[in-house]
């Protein structure tokens, strides 16, 4: 049997960070991914879909990234159910997380962009600069 799915779209809202009695952590969210095609007014459609991920991802989660946030998650869907209080049998289909991967390059808790190099600000070197690391005899590169 197999059971995997692989979604890449937007956060609807922030991850709601709980923790069970024992101290797992877990996370939830809803995550908006577009339909491959437009409807007749030619817009996109997307899917909302609730998304679970368990311990120390879900804490990552809750601190990195936020509404609107795009991520790509790998994982599987969990159908469960429970007596809501007017008795009726409530079930929840959801995508419980194996794997969830930051595809934005800013932080949720400071903007800061990541994935460039910037050299410190008390540095006196420039990125501008091409000779930081001269080269003597080139015929010794391996390629």
């Amino acid at each position: 049997m197999l059971n995997k799915v692989n979604l890449v779209g937007r956060l609807t809202r922030d991850p709601e960070l709980r923790y069970l009695g024992n101290g797992t952590p877990v996370a939830n969210f809803t995550l908006a991914v577009n339909r491959p095609f437009k409807n007749r007014e030619g817009n996109r459609e997307a899917d909302f879909i609730n998304i679970q991920v368990w311990r120390k991802q879900a804490e990552n989660c809750a601190q990195y990234i936020g509404k609107g946030s795009l991520v790509a998650v790998a994982g599987r869907i969990q159908t469960r159910n429970y007596e809501a209080a007017d008795g009726q049998r409530r079930y929840i289909t959801e995508v419980v997380a194996e794997e969830v991967h930051f595809l934005d390059s800013r932080n949720k808790s400071d903007n800061r962009e990541y994935g460039q190099n910037f050299p410190p600000e008390d540095s006196d070197v420039s990125l501008e600069d091409n000779d930081l690391f001269p080269i003597d005899d080139e015929s010794e590169l391996p390629f």
